[in-house]
């Protein structure tokens, strides 16, 4: 029995590992048989690391994705590729970025196309009971088509590597049988079409861009939500869906509330859900198995490969017809199980970071780290997003802990997209991550001057408004009597000018602003860790702070589905398996919370009617913003517009504070979370004013000349004291 395997790690290089002991008396050196010329190389032993290592040195090019092996006397070790697989002369020379991959079906044929240069071969098993052996061409590319309609039909690969014959799905796969058993062959000329001439909603300024983050099965899975089909996509293309009390739910409540983009949670196949089961268990996905398919459980009959194609896309259809953008989270930086993936079992070593030592970086901290800047990663990464944009027509993207993925590969990403129609918002999470990457090469917001185009969320905003994240009692401006009031002024300015501290984004237009999302304590249960001797009414005044800074601030605001309505996730911090107990869109709060939502609908539809709220370069905002003179910890600006000024205040504190706007004429009330003042719009004549206790007002003033006679006519003036 062999007990050893030779890996090719370098150009000129072998390690051999096994039993060294039958080993250790060879005093000629070995030679390297490539069976498939009938031809010999020479090498020598180079080095002895250990006991069971050994160095093999030699002098040719040794092919790859053939059968080789070491002749050593009466040893026969099998060579097969190593860490070579991650060289740059291996991405040089094996890469085939012009490929096109996957099976691509026309009418009357199919063309089967796989990238897998360490193979010796490969069959397709299509059918039932079908195999046809592919065809190796140039640089790892082994190709195969059929006559006929194949549409419709399952397939697998089998193929030999590393001395193992594997059946493995095509990572290309655009659709898959329940539970990702099999790929399944699909033209998409027969799946639901948009039809022409198609209109995407367009926020020409993707400086105009309001997020509203959102899971699907949360959306629609309470009873109570009024949707027939529950947590599935076409549960979000029902219109007219409400309450039992007529409040609206779903897509309806959604377009009511004003945002410009959904951003969806994983809808690309993801692992830990059955998705046979009637309640099948929960997940966020970001567990990804297959980056071009629909995820099945989604779906109301997930068995069915078109359905699952053809009910994404009517979804995504019902979000645009309402004048929604919908942007896609995908998960480029891991996937569930190395070894199980496609990606592994077809180039293993190849698509994943490894440390010096061998060891697979896992800065991701889920076990693996998916190497973005290797030329055949990235192609596979621009081929899925180019499907996602061609025939699903989504709107942008964001990219989960993008810190981990590379400049060059988020560079190309944008390159893309601008050949769109329409602006397509792409953001991501650049938090610095401990990958095998040089930090030089990371897209983290360290490095957002060399990707303009690309939108960071802004954790230092998060933080200063409710505490740092990682220390669950710590405290920010709206629940820690305006602590890091210094930082407010970075923050409303779009948190890029020097004016006002060390710029956390290049530009303005980078900032993504929020205080909760889908990762972490909602913002409500964030406030009952830090405050919990507060009354609801207070944390709920604290919590108004919190989304109305964000709504108020320069930059892209970024909201988590029921964040408007005090969402609680029942103090469960990481619910990504949780239960739809504690994941699930609360629509009887929603209707509880009805007026917290109108004030949150105030506030966007004033940020969407008024320029000044959403500028676009540092330049325009030194010009217009300017922090007023307030009593501390009371915090103010002033926005200056072209035929209207706003002066905006928030009071961090338990206490009301006198306040002196910052010039004379008649003010009014635009928006407060004080609900007498929200509904009766209010003049101020004259510079004085009161600010209550936990409040945020926005005061407005028309530029154009007022008769102040007629203005005293209207109800609701305060006067000068």
């Amino acid at each position: 029995m062999n007990t050893h395997i030779a890996w090719i790690d370098d150009i000129h290089e072998l390690t051999v590992i096994g039993d060294l002991v039958t080993l250790n008396h060879k005093q000629d050196n070995p030679v390297i048989y490539f069976k498939g010329q009938n031809r010999y190389y020479q090498a020598h032993v180079d080095e002895k690391i250990n006991e069971s290592t050994i160095k093999i040195r030699y002098h040719d090019e040794l092919p790859i994705g053939e059968e080789l092996a070491l002749i050593w006397d009466d040893i026969k070790i099998p060579i097969y590729p190593g860490a070579i697989v991650r060289t740059q002369w291996f991405d040089e020379k094996y890469s085939n970025i012009d490929a096109v991959l996957g099976a691509t079906c026309l009418p009357s044929s199919t063309i089967f196309s796989i990238w897998a240069p360490t193979a010796t071969s490969i069959k397709l098993l299509i059918g039932e009971n079908k195999s046809h052996f592919l065809v190796k061409k140039d640089k790892g590319l082994w190709e195969l088509t059929l006559e006929g309609d194949w549409h419709g039909y399952t397939y697998q690969y089998e193929a030999q590597i590393n001395g193992e014959t594997r059946i493995i799905n095509d990572p290309y796969a655009k659709s898959l049988l329940a539970n990702s058993k099999k790929a399944v062959v699909l033209n998409f000329a027969k799946t639901k079409q948009f039809n022409e001439p198609y209109h995407r909603p367009s926020v020409k300024n993707l400086q105009d861009a309001i997020i509203y983050e959102l899971h699907v099965r949360d959306a629609t899975i309470q009873a109570y939500a009024g949707v027939k089909n529950k947590g599935k996509f076409i549960g979000l293309t029902e219109r007219e869906t409400t309450t039992e009390n007529g409040y609206s739910t779903a897509l309806s409540y959604i377009k009511e509330l004003g945002c410009t983009h959904v951003q969806l949670l994983p809808i690309n196949d993801f692992g830990r859900v059955d998705e046979l089961s009637k309640k099948p268990s929960y997940n966020w996905g970001y567990d990804p198995l297959y980056f071009q398919v629909p995820e099945g459980s989604y779906v109301t009959t997930p068995e069915d490969p078109i359905v699952r194609v053809n009910e994404c896309k009517e979804m995504i259809q019902a979000f645009h017809q309402e004048g929604l953008s919908v942007i896609l989270d995908v998960v480029y930086n891991h996937v569930f199980i190395m070894e199980e993936s496609p990606f592994e079992q077809l180039v293993p070593g190849y698509y994943f970071r490894y440390h010096l030592d061998g060891i697979p970086s896992n800065g991701t901290g889920v076990g693996n780290d998916i190497a973005t800047e290797r030329r055949m990663v990235r192609k596979f990464i621009l081929d899925t997003i180019d499907l996602w944009l061609r025939e699903y027509k989504v709107d942008g993207f964001r990219f989960d802990l993008m810190g981990a993925m590379d400049i060059e590969t988020m560079s190309q990403i944008a390159e893309r997209c601008r050949k769109e129609p329409i602006p397509i918002m792409l953001l991501g999470e650049g938090w610095e991550l401990n990958t095998a990457l040089a930090s030089n090469q990371k897209a983290t917001n360290r490095n957002s001057s060399q990707l303009r185009e690309i939108h960071f969320f802004n954790d230092f905003f998060r933080d200063t408004l409710k505490g740092n994240l990682f220390y669950n009692e710590d405290t920010g401006f709206v629940n820690g009597n305006g602590k890091f009031i210094e930082r407010l002024p970075h923050l409303v300015s779009g948190s890029s000018l020097e004016q006002y501290g060390i710029p956390i984004v290049s530009d303005v237009s980078q900032t993504i602003n929020y205080v909760e999302c889908h990762d972490n304590h909602t913002l409500w249960d964030r406030l009952m860790l830090t405050n919990p001797d507060d009354s609801e009414q207070t944390r709920k005044k604290m919590h108004q702070l919190a989304t109305g800074i964000t709504l108020l601030s320069q930059g892209v605001p970024f909201i988590h589905a029921g964040q408007e309505w005090f969402r609680t996730k029942q103090g469960v911090e990481n619910s990504y398996i949780s239960d739809d107990e504690i994941n699930q869109l609360d629509w009887k709060k929603r209707e509880e919370e009805a007026e917290n939502i109108d004030f949150v609908r105030e506030l966007i539809q004033l940020r969407k009617q008024y320029h000044v709220f959403r500028l676009a370069s540092k330049e325009s905002i030194q010009r217009r913003l300017h922090i007023l003179d307030t009593k501390n910890p009371v915090f103010g600006f002033t926005l200056l517009g072209v035929e209207e000024d706003f002066s905006i205040y928030i009071n961090p504190t338990k206490n009301s504070y006198s306040l002196h706007l910052p010039s004379p004429g008649i003010w009014q009330v635009a928006v407060s979370n004080d609900i007498a003042k929200r509904h009766t719009k209010p003049l101020i004549l004259g510079e004085y004013t009161d600010i209550n206790a936990l409040e945020l007002i926005v005061f407005v003033k028309n530029r154009k000349k007022v008769d102040p006679k007629e203005k005293l006519e209207s109800t609701g003036i305060l006067h000068a004291r």
